[in-house]
This record gives structure tokens, C-alpha cells and sequence, in this order.
């Protein structure tokens, strides 16, 4: 291969009906998606759990500093529901190893994650609450407050769970209710070893091991890399994951995207003739 846009992409839904591996070993975990829409599951066969844990940890401190420095809260009560889930096992690592007393799972218990945020701000002490998009709204509309020392990170989607929304809905009752400027959001997926980070408006960045490009709907080999001063090009999102080395690094998602240039991507929705899955998916804002 002499460019990029000669490489091979691996349709996603092969993950659903093959074991994808690049040798032959003795899986230390299989990752599962969440099946939402349909009985089957994508499996991501994973040589490495350590590999899975060096990729999120240094994408993390790429873009919010050591876990040290948080207090960690997750509100994933549909993923808790699973014992095989990539973000669940993320979300574990990052509460450990940030070491704070309250770091924790919240379930669907409400109250205690109020009190501890609310804690939390009296002491100024940096907290980073992610969760199901679902959830999260569930939650704002219990409690109103003005965070100003807390990041809310959704990610995960509706899961079927409540009335399909805009990014920019759910974000602005976030905002509201909250009291916050903006809403990060974390876009990962079962057959990813990374994930990309938006700090708002949806704009998502890629760890540098980690690389979007888009390709035309009616042409699957027809690859954009974009460059600088060009203009934002939208099709579906192919994605380049290094930390795939012992899967496929090479992967065709079924999500429909914007890319700007080298550095940020949108994820506008899903190609209408791909299901729902459980990873980060808001309807587009034209939809």
C-alpha cells in the first residue's frame, strides 16, 4: 500500500458473524455490545485487557490530565447490567485509578450522586460524572444545580430508553438543569481499543494512534482524508485504531459523520440501513 485511501476497511457487522483476529490466541476477554435492536451481539476478541487499559489511560491524560486529579462517577446503570462491556471495564480502570475516596458507580441511585456532587463543589474538588445519555437526563430532571467544578460526559445514547433527541436538545436541558457551559461527550464503540473525547458542541478528537476518515455512501472505497483549509466533508466514518493490532485496525463503522480537517469529526447519526447500536448516538440536528 502507497496511500492511505488504498487500505482495505472491515465492514463493522463482521464482528456479529466472525471471529475477527489477526493470529491465533486465547482470548483474555471478549468484549460484547450491548445488542440494542437486535439479539445479536458484536464480540470483540481481546488478546490483551492491558493493552485495552495502556490505550484509554493515555487518551485520558491526552485530554483531561492524570485520573489522580478526579473524582470519577459513573451513571451506567444499562451497561452495569452486563458483565462484558468495553466501557464498563474503561470506567472501572479510570475510578481506580483515580483513587478518590468517592469514585464509584452510581446505578440509578439519584440521591447519593447528588449529595456527592454537591459535596463535591463545596470542596472545588474536579469531578468527572460519565454516563448513559438516558441516565444523565433522567437525573437533570430530578436535580436542578450549578456545577462549575464538574465535567458531565455523555456517552451511549438513549438505549431505547426515552424519546430519540438532537445532540443539541440534550445538551441544552444538560446546560439548563446542570448549570454547566458545556457537555463533553466520549465516542467509542465494542470493536475499538480507543475512544475520541468532544469537550462540547459535539466536535470529537481522536488519540494520536487513532484516525477518521470518510468515505462516500454509494462508494465504499471512495476515502477522504481531509486536509487543512478544505471543506468539512460528510459521508460514513471509517476508522483507523492502531491499538486493534490483535483484531482489525481497519474498520468501516455504520455512522454517518462530518470531518473537519485533520483534527475533529462530528458523528451525525446512523446510515438508515444499519440498526441501533448502544454506542454514542444522538439524532442529527436536521433529522
Amino acid at each position: 500500500m502507497d496511500s492511505i485511501d488504498k487500505i482495505p476497511f472491515l465492514p463493522i457487522q463482521f464482528f456479529k458473524t466472525h471471529q475477527v483476529t489477526t493470529t491465533q490466541f486465547e482470548p483474555e476477554f471478549i468484549f460484547e455490545s450491548s445488542g440494542t435492536g437486535s439479539t445479536q451481539r458484536s464480540k470483540h476478541f481481546v488478546k490483551s485487557l492491558e493493552l485495552y487499559e495502556k490505550s484509554f489511560t493515555l487518551t485520558f491524560e491526552l485530554f483531561y490530565g492524570k485520573e489522580t486529579e478526579w473524582c470519577v462517577l459513573g451513571l451506567l446503570p444499562s451497561y452495569l447490567e452486563r458483565n462484558n462491556s468495553s466501557l464498563v471495564t474503561m470506567v472501572d480502570r479510570l475510578i481506580k485509578n483515580s483513587e478518590h475516596s468517592l469514585s464509584g458507580f452510581y446505578l440509578s441511585d439519584f440521591d447519593k450522586l447528588h449529595h456527592t456532587l454537591l459535596h463535591n463543589e463545596i470542596l472545588q474538588q474536579p469531578t468527572l460524572l460519565i454516563g448513559v445519555t438516558y441516565a444523565l437526563l433522567d437525573f437533570a430532571e430530578k436535580y436542578q444545580m450549578k456545577l462549575s467544578s464538574t465535567i458531565i460526559m455523555e456517552t451511549g445514547g438513549m438505549k431505547g430508553r426515552r424519546e430519540e433527541l438532537t445532540r443539541r436538545q440534550v445538551h441544552d436541558v444538560l446546560q439548563k438543569r446542570l448549570g454547566i457551559s458545556s457537555v463533553h461527550s466520549e465516542y467509542g464503540m465494542t470493536e475499538l481499543l480507543s475512544q475520541a473525547y468532544s469537550r462540547g458542541k459535539g466536535l470529537l478528537k481522536c488519540a494520536p494512534w487513532m484516525k477518521v476518515l470518510i468515505r462516500d455512501e454509494d462508494d465504499p472505497l471512495s476515502i477522504t482524508c481531509m486536509l487543512k483549509n478544505k471543506a468539512p466533508k460528510t459521508g460514513l466514518i471509517n476508522i483507523i485504531d492502531l491499538a486493534n493490532i490483535f483484531s482489525c485496525a481497519f474498520i468501516a463503522t455504520d455512522d454517518l459523520g462530518k470531518l473537519y480537517g485533520n483534527d475533529y469529526f462530528e458523528v451525525l447519526g446512523r446510515c438508515d440501513a444499519s440498526e441501533v447500536r448502544g454506542c454514542n448516538l444522538l439524532l442529527p440536528e436536521s433529522y
